[in-house]
């Protein structure tokens, strides 16, 4: 089943979206550094960033440093959701501001969630404002809530944050991102349903899960936030999974497109956009795509660093149940890199997720965004 609609790409005025090609050429500038990642240093007075700030983050996989890392690590040697054991592009940033991202919960995979002592909110699969999210345990199963992935939704998590922090402070830089994992399961409800109605709902429901992040950036706004980075969500349909596709990415290209334009659009009309930073994320990743081997990458879009029948294999071999579960990033591990170097020469970790290069290049564009705004002073 394809998307049809067509939508147009535009870059709506808010606080500093830069052109993504000044960003980009900024990044390769600096690339005699982009590889050596940010080192804390407690006792440093000025952090690089040049403002010392405390990271809270909300979203999905692309911000979770580490929720389900014990168990990962534990049977994998995994822990992130990149070609472990680098880390993900939000605690560079994070460093870069002269703090540590550690996450806010830790468990699933047969441990509930308990309290780890982070501020690191995101969880891997979850969605916006409803459960369950990818790869969260079937309504039914033993303990569903934590026996796989938790995938505590953004809305949800943003509550545990208030309900024992009540509010933001001025010294706090506030990352939030969503919308894949909603983009995945409506998607795949409709396919399986495989009737225009069903494809029309879909669309309705991810667009209102747009809607619903938007309304995550006003709270953090009204309770006090003053530092506020919204990832755009990037493009699905150049990743691998994308360009594996029937369409070739084609019809994910333009869901994507369709939740940023409802997402930003919806921020625009209720004065929102000039209080934030927008990261182009949907940019910056078409562009070092597009650009692959300037970047330092030997493979762009059409292969993963991870060996996800490896992991599977390893998966069958400890007896864990559902093995072809485990063909993700979050248990890749240098064991089964596809190549020695995968973390630096393939973009992209799995069908998804970024591999350490690709996050390494993407923090760098993030932080000179972030710069160039006028956000941090």
């Amino acid at each position: 089943m394809k998307y049809q609609k067509t939508v147009t790409k535009s870059t709506p005025p808010h606080r500093a979206m830069l052109s993504i090609a000044a960003i980009l050429i900024a990044t390769v500038l600096s690339s005699t550094s982009l590889h050596a990642a940010c080192q804390f240093d407690s006792t440093a007075r000025t952090p690089p960033g040049g403002a010392k700030l405390q990271v809270v983050a909300f979203g999905d996989s692309l911000l979770d440093t580490g929720t389900y890392q014990q168990f990962a690590k534990a049977k994998f040697d995994g822990g992130e959701f990149t070609t472990n054991p680098s880390k993900v592009y939000v605690q560079d940033i994070a460093c870069t501001y002269g703090d540590v991202l550690l996450p806010a919960f830790q468990g699933g995979f047969g441990e509930p969630l308990k309290p780890s002592g982070g501020l690191d909110y995101a969880e891997g699969g979850s969605r916006v404002a409803l459960q369950p999210g990818i790869n969260h345990a079937a309504a039914g199963t033993p303990n569903a809530d934590f026996s796989e992935e938790t995938t505590i939704p953004v809305t949800e998590q943003l509550n545990r944050y208030l309900s024992e922090h009540q509010r933001f402070h001025p010294n706090q830089l506030v990352i939030i991102n969503g919308g894949a994992n909603d983009i995945f399961f409506n998607l795949a409800v409709a396919e399986q349903v495989g009737t225009p109605a069903a494809l029309q709902a879909a669309e309705q429901a991810i667009a209102q899960s747009a809607l619903d992040l938007a309304d995550v950036v006003e709270v953090v706004i009204a309770k006090g936030a003053t530092h506020v980075v919204l990832m755009s969500l990037p493009d699905i349909g150049t990743t691998p999974q994308g360009v594996s596709s029937a369409d070739h990415g084609q019809s994910l290209t333009q869901i994507s497109q369709l939740f940023n334009s409802t997402l930003l659009g919806q921020l625009k009309s209720k004065n929102q956009l000039d209080k934030i930073v927008v990261l182009d994320s949907f940019g910056i990743i078409d562009n070092v795509v597009a650009n692959f081997q300037e970047f330092g990458f030997k493979v762009s879009n059409t292969g993963m660093a991870c060996n996800l029948e490896a992991q599977i294999g390893k998966a069958t071999a400890l007896s864990l149940q559902n093995p072809t579960f485990f063909g993700e990033s979050l248990f890749c591990s240098p064991a089964t890199f596809t190549t020695p170097d995968a973390a630096e020469s393939f973009m992209f970790a799995d069908t998804v997720h970024p591999s350490a290069h690709l996050s390494a290049i993407f923090a760098k564009a993030a932080e000179l965004q972030i710069e160039s705004s006028g956000l941090v002073r």
